[in-house]
């Protein structure tokens, strides 16, 4: 085989030969064998065809052609079926060649917990395994706070912990603003309590209406009977529940449940802005930003964000769009197959509905317009900051490193990352530090993060072609942090890495930093110069960073009890044996008969706990 049919169009004129006219899902790798592009396809033999003929192609399907050197294929029984998996590889492999979905952030849910006789409303993250109501998601957690905090006014439910509420003598100070029942000391019967909880699952279920009358109803019985304070408290609760679901724009009543999602676009670039209306009310909106190439239409970037959206949620029965999408009718099939009911994408050109999307896609445009400001804004500093510091251009991306101990123990450093788009808040991350260290030996600290962190981009992108690695790296410290962090990229062989050691002036003023690199004498600049503005920001990010950090392992530290130690013993198993025994002493003073009586926990494992708190105690007796 020649050269010129090893790589591009003859490499995939080769392929077609041995590919299915089925459905399925084609991957174009290059010569590393990276994805470049990931599609899907009603025949793949035909689809793929097209690829033979770069000049009928736009310019960014061209330049994917010609560094493709081997072709993936998968095949489905259906089309959907292929869209959902061409989704799933997009989030995954990123293939620079495709419209991506930027979206590292898991939804926050409300969850109505039922293991428990006074059940429990809360904030819920990550796998929904706990015995429970889910309702979401929320576009962040301060959505879902408020969502929390509304329906305590109206409903009196509990937010505590099942541990707390087994150690409660006395009422909280939620009790006493009126936003809990107190079923923890008696203060409501279970009867009364499940009240509550069923209609707050109406309430949520989009019943409000239903919740309102039986709510005054409940008052005016309460009146009739003389019992006007007990009215009185019916009647605060109405106030609370109609000020929740007023109706307009942000809450429409005429939508249930549905996703309001809307495009705009702008020199090139694209905003998506998502509603999530569950019940008639508005969950929050997000904004995203898909990476694209220029010249893509709305209706192709919409569709794939669209198929990528939802590869890790379920969607809701409506999706209101601005704008049509590319294979409108097959994306909802695609979706009704995931949710495993109909799910309908529509574009409203009235009413409500309209507004409702109308409302959307004004966000879009305003956090776009935002994003494009701010672009600008941050292009010039990253402009001046290359001129101060010598650099042949502007860095792309510039990685700050810090660290926080106490004498020494739970020590952690950390690496923040600014570019043209601002923070990269994805790309930070954290090192516990594994060697032992003198108390105070910063420098020893800096050395291990740095030998990790290049040690690795090493490993994974030795010619640097995939854009982690930085072109300005900036240090908390002076001359010696700066020395000790050169000898770890000499060491490393590392080379054409800038270096800058940020030291604080006198007294620790800002304004008065010193900045050091090698081969220049310490310099200052001046206090209103807007690029050190910009490197105090990135400075104190990192600093901010590595302090919550240090605060977030220690806590985890303080709060492992002796039940960490137990073999077997997992997050589900301690929590179950907390719930039943109230506290780890409790747990300690356990009979066996008393372990093998908890949920989930069986004889072994109950003579496992039983001899870890009681070693050496002969346990083949029955404990009293």
């Amino acid at each position: 085989m020649s050269d010129l049919d090893s790589i591009g169009p003859g490499v995939i004129e080769a392929a077609l030969t041995t590919l299915p006219s089925g459905p399925g899902v084609y991957r174009m790798l290059d010569a590393a064998g990276e994805a470049l592009y990931v599609g899907k396809a009603r025949s793949l033999k035909k689809r793929v065809a097209a690829y033979t003929q770069p000049a009928r192609l736009p310019e960014r399907l061209r330049r994917m052609v010609a560094e493709t050197a081997s072709l993936e294929v998968v095949t489905t029984h259906t089309e959907p079926e292929a869209l959902l998996l061409e989704a799933n590889l997009i989030k995954r492999l990123k293939p620079r060649y495709n419209i991506l979905l930027r979206d590292d952030k898991s939804y926050p849910w409300l969850l109505l917990t039922e293991d428990h006789p006074f059940p429990q409303i809360t904030k819920h993250r990550g796998a929904q395994t706990r015995k429970g109501s889910y309702w979401g998601p929320f576009a962040s957690a301060w959505s879902v706070n408020q969502t929390i905090q509304a329906l305590q006014r109206v409903f009196l439910l509990r937010t505590c912990a099942d541990t707390v509420f087994a150690t409660r003598t006395r009422p909280c100070l939620l009790h006493q603003i009126k936003r809990c029942s107190a079923p923890c000391v008696g203060r409501i019967s279970p009867e009364d309590y499940a009240s509550l909880v069923g209609q707050a699952r109406a309430f949520l279920s989009g019943r409000s209406g239903t919740v309102q009358r039986d709510l005054a109803a409940e008052m005016e019985t309460a009146s009739a009977a003389l019992e006007f304070e007990r009215a009185a408290a019916i009647r605060d609760r109405i106030r609370g529940l109609t000020h929740i679901q007023g109706s307009d724009v942000i809450n429409p009543g005429s939508i249930a449940d549905a996703d309001i999602i809307a495009i705009h676009q702008a020199a090139g670039q694209s905003c998506v802005q998502v509603f999530f209306i569950r019940g008639g009310r508005n969950n929050g909106n997000r904004s995203f930003f898909p990476a694209q190439a220029r010249g893509e239409q709305a209706a192709d970037v919409l569709g794939a964000f669209i198929s990528q959206f939802y590869d890790d949620k379920t969607p809701p029965p409506s999706i209101l769009l601005s704008h049509s999408v590319t294979e409108s009718s097959l994306i909802g099939e695609a979706l009704s197959l995931k949710a495993g009911r109909k799910v309908e994408l529509a574009v409203p050109a009235r009413g409500e509905k309209h507004d409702v999307v109308l409302h959307a896609e004004i966000n879009a445009r305003e956090a776009l317009e935002r994003k494009l400001a701010e672009s600008a804004g941050q292009a010039k500093l990253l402009t001046a900051t290359a001129e101060i510091f010598g650099l042949d251009q502007s860095p792309m991306r510039i990685e700050v490193y810090d660290n926080s101990h106490i004498m020494g123990t739970s020590a952690y450093g950390v690496m923040i990352v600014a570019g043209p788009d601002g923070l990269a808040k994805s790309a930070y991350r954290k090192f516990t530090i594994k060697g032992s260290l003198t108390p105070g030996d910063d420098f020893a600290m800096m050395r291990e993060v740095l030998t990790r962190r290049f040690s690795r981009a090493i490993a994974e992108d030795p010619d640097r072609s995939e854009g982690t690695w930085p072109d300005l790296v900036l240090i908390d410290g002076g001359a010696g942090q700066l020395s000790a962090a050169q000898s770890v990229l000499d060491d490393l062989g590392v080379q054409n890495i800038p270096l800058v050691a940020i030291a604080k002036g006198p007294d620790r003023d800002a304004g008065r930093e010193w900045f050091h690199l090698a081969g220049r004498l310490p310099f200052q600049l001046p206090e209103r110069d807007p690029v050190l503005y910009f490197l105090q920001r990135l400075r104190d990010e990192a600093h901010r960073f590595a302090i919550a950090t240090h605060r977030s392992g220690r806590s985890k530290k303080i709060t492992r009890s002796e039940l960490d130690e137990i073999p077997g013993i997992g997050a589900s198993r301690k929590r179950a044996l907390l719930n039943h025994f109230g506290s780890v002493r409790g747990v300690k003073q356990a009979g066996l008969r008393d372990l093998e009586a908890v949920i989930g926990i069986n004889r072994a494992v109950a003579r496992m706990i039983y001899a870890h708190f009681n070693p050496g105690t002969h346990i083949d007796q029955p404990s009293l």
